[in-house]
């Protein structure tokens, strides 16, 4: 390596060394002991981790080049096109040899064979046959840091040091792609609006194919189309409505992914009162004709107040057509406020309106949820309330965690822009929250993740969907998440839901807040740049400081035992005059960030940071997953032991009621929003739904996910001693 760029000869790959020796028990005889209890009754955790050492020795190690020194690794793979030269050039060739023997030190080991196997199937860089490992897990951190770091040393070492120690993450996108030469974007996802024009809908179907490419998730806003059976240029009954483009971006999917990496998926959002509200929602029937049933994209509802004070009331709901109402308005559909404006539409002779049965809406939502876990529900209204910039919240993206302002594109014949408007790119990573409470200083672990994800959002490259690209540039948008909530309470002996946790809940999460914003306060200072829009922003009037420096319960801890935690930690949370302090600072020099979290569902980064995901509770105190051609993979709930099973209770025994609670409380600190899966017993009605439904609104949520119910066990095939299927 010479001057920070490779150079020298190309290596040939080494021979594979001889296969490992015959081994007792394999590592998936191992993994799968996690579902039986021992011969004491015990869960045996110490299978999984003779798993993890198995899986190594019998699977890894045989299959892992193997290399004479870094130098040599690095030219290798530069030369033969596996890493990006770029990512190396700002750096001292004896830096990057001391940020790998820094990861080296940490002596990283899984905590479980799901971690191990997900981070080797999912995420190690693999020779181009797919047959060969080239990396492991503290070289794909140090690309990783090396990348977003860009040259910045201080950063790059921040970054290993972070990541090792488990305390934050980078989303899939990031982690999979960065430093790469073959690979797609590091975003996570992407959120189109569709105008009511047929270049709009022909640009919304080539986004989707271009962003899925790049291995996003992309979400489309149809709210403003018109309904099936509008007129076109005044010629009755010619619109066909959502129904077939729908099935154009399902099929669009289909088609694109990343590299056979990751398939492309897609939802699309429609509001409660679009007339085609009730085809919309019967594309998911079960026993939908196949003309019109949607089997792989995902549906999300737009719901204002007004909907629900309807239901209450017991009055039916209007349907307004979009195209009149962008006619009258003089803008589109989404953008009006519908309970602003609702009654003032009812009796508008311009605006063509039907009605159906308020109740009988809930009742469809409940029932399409009961049979598919689909419609998502973004409650429009309380999103728009929480959220510090102006304008309207109008959808939300793929995992309903993303809330941001978008603004429209017009078009001109050949499909050019003729005026750009701003669409949105989700930047994610998680911190995990047990680990986070350990830092030796939590404000600086959260500055890392800032400015990590900052990198992410600065080096997108989305020029094939302008719209989005200047959303990104306009915004520098991120959303750093959490996962690991229920294993840190059961870890500290809490039960999840309980007065304790809904106050460490808001404890944490304000602190979370403070640091956030110091982070991006700190950033704007730096280069002397702030977002667009800061200036109509609350943040730049100071007042969205108000409920911290007003209210001195806000994040301060209630219960004796969080002060406990708090006391024992090295944190602590900012105090009036922190916040006092941080409001001037703002007010002075601006944020560089326009949204700062967004709490995603989080998946495969949970198994391999060892983190329960996101922040609602396990689904199972061990968790069953078919993985490929493995089958299936056992994954024991963390920080779990024999002496703590109480306080690992699943997510179907909490309740919905708890579960909500929870966000609520974390929800008060989060500028975006946070993805809430709901779980049901297998006994629950459409009833309990819609009452889930109603307690989430009530309560401030933004939005709601999935709703899941238990499935039992058929008669007879419960495995006895199954750990699984105990409650």
């Amino acid at each position: 390596m010479v001057g920070g760029t490779m150079t020298g000869q190309v290596l040939e790959v080494p021979p594979i060394a001889g296969a490992a020796g015959e081994s007792i028990v394999d590592y998936r005889s191992l993994n799968a002991m996690l579902n039986i209890y021992g011969a004491d009754g015990r869960i045996q955790f110490e299978a999984d981790r003779a798993a993890v050492r198995e899986y190594f020795r019998q699977h890894v190690l045989p299959n892992t080049v193997e290399f004479g020194s870094l130098e040599d690794k690095l030219r290798f793979l530069v030369s033969n096109e596996y890493y990006e030269a770029e990512v190396f050039e700002p750096y001292r060739p004896e830096f990057v040899e001391e940020l790998f023997d820094q990861a080296a030190g940490y002596q990283f080991r899984f905590a479980t064979f799901m971690g191990a196997y997900k981070f080797y199937q999912s995420y190690a860089l693999k020779t181009f046959d797919g047959k060969r490992y080239l990396e492991g897990f503290e070289d794909r951190v140090c690309l990783v840091a090396l990348t977003l770091a860009g040259g910045d040393e201080a950063l790059a070492r921040g970054l290993v040091e972070e990541i090792v120690a488990g305390r934050f993450q980078p989303a899939t996108p990031t982690f999979l792609n960065a430093g790469k030469k073959q690979r797609g974007e590091s975003v996570s996802c992407f959120l189109i609006r569709v105008e009511d024009t047929m270049e709009s809908i022909s640009r919304g179907v080539n986004a989707a194919l271009q962003l899925s490419k790049r291995g996003g998730g992309v979400s489309l806003l149809l709210s403003n189309v018109r309904e099936a059976g509008a007129p076109i240029k005044k010629i009755e009954n010619q619109s066909s409505g959502v129904v077939p483009i729908m099935k154009l971006l399902e099929d669009s999917f289909s088609y694109a992914n990343q590299l056979g990496a990751r398939q492309g998926a897609g939802a699309v959002y429609l509001s409660a009162h679009h007339p085609d509200i009730m085809r919309f929602l019967d594309t998911k029937r079960e026993n939908a004709d196949e003309k019109i049933r949607i089997k792989t994209l995902s549906l999300g509802v737009v719901v204002p107040d007004i909907t629900f004070q309807l239901a209450k009331a017991g009055r039916p709901m209007s349907l307004f057509s979009p195209y009149d109402v962008e006619r009258v308005y003089g803008k589109a559909f989404a953008d009006v406020g519908i309970t602003e404006h609702y009654d003032q539409m009812v009796a508008d002779p311009r605006i063509r309106k039907t009605e159906i049965d308020a109740r009988g809406f809930f009742q469809t939502l409940a029932e399409i949820q009961f049979e598919s876990g689909y419609p998502y529900l973004l409650f429009e209204d309380t999103a728009t309330r929480a959220n510090p910039l102006a304008g309207r919240i109008t959808h939300s993206n793929l995992c309903s965690e993303i809330l941001q302002i978008s603004t429209p594109s017009s078009y001109n014949e050949d499909l050019s822009y003729s005026e750009v408007g701003k669409d949105i790119c989700c930047n994610l990573g998680s911190l995990n929250i047990a680990a986070a409470v350990d830092s030796p200083d939590l404000g600086r672990t959260v500055e890392i993740a800032v400015r990590a994800l900052t990198a992410v959002s600065e080096s997108a490259q989305v020029g094939s969907v302008p719209s989005v690209e200047r959303g990104n540039q306009a915004s520098h948008a991120i959303g750093l998440g959490q996962m690991n909530l229920h294993g840190f309470l059961g870890r500290e002996r809490i039960h999840y839901g309980s007065p304790e946790a809904l106050d460490f809940t808001d404890v944490y999460f304000a602190t979370i807040a403070y640091h956030a914003l110091r982070a991006s306060n700190r950033l704007a200072q730096e280069r002397g740049q702030t977002f667009e829009g800061f200036a109509d922003s609350s943040y730049a009037s100071g007042r969205f400081f108000d409920r911290y420096v007003e209210d001195p319960a806000q994040g301060v801890p209630t219960t004796p035992r969080v002060n406990e935690l708090v006391a024992a930690s090295g944190w602590r949370p900012p105090s009036r005059q922190d916040w006092l302090d941080l409001r001037a600072a703002v007010v002075k020099h601006g944020l560089f960030n326009a949204y700062l979290q967004a709490v995603p569902p989080t998946g495969s980064i949970s198994y391999i940071n060892n983190s329960t995901a996101s922040i609602h509770p396990i689904a199972a105190r061990v968790e069953i997953r078919k993985e490929g051609k493995i089958g299936r993979v056992y994954y024991p709930a963390p920080h779990m032991d024999q002496s703590n099973l109480e306080y690992f209770e699943d997510a179907y025994a909490i309740g919905p009621e708890k579960i909500i609670d929870t966000y609520a409380a974390a929800s008060r600190h989060v500028d975006q929003g946070l993805s809430l899966t709901l779980f049901f017993p297998a006994d629950a009605t459409t009833r309990d739904i819609n009452r889930a439904q109603i307690y989430a609104w009530s309560k401030g949520i933004k939005t709601i996910y999935y709703v899941r119910l238990r499935q039992e066990a058929l008669e007879g095939t419960q495995v006895e001693g199954c750990v699984s299927c105990a409650l």
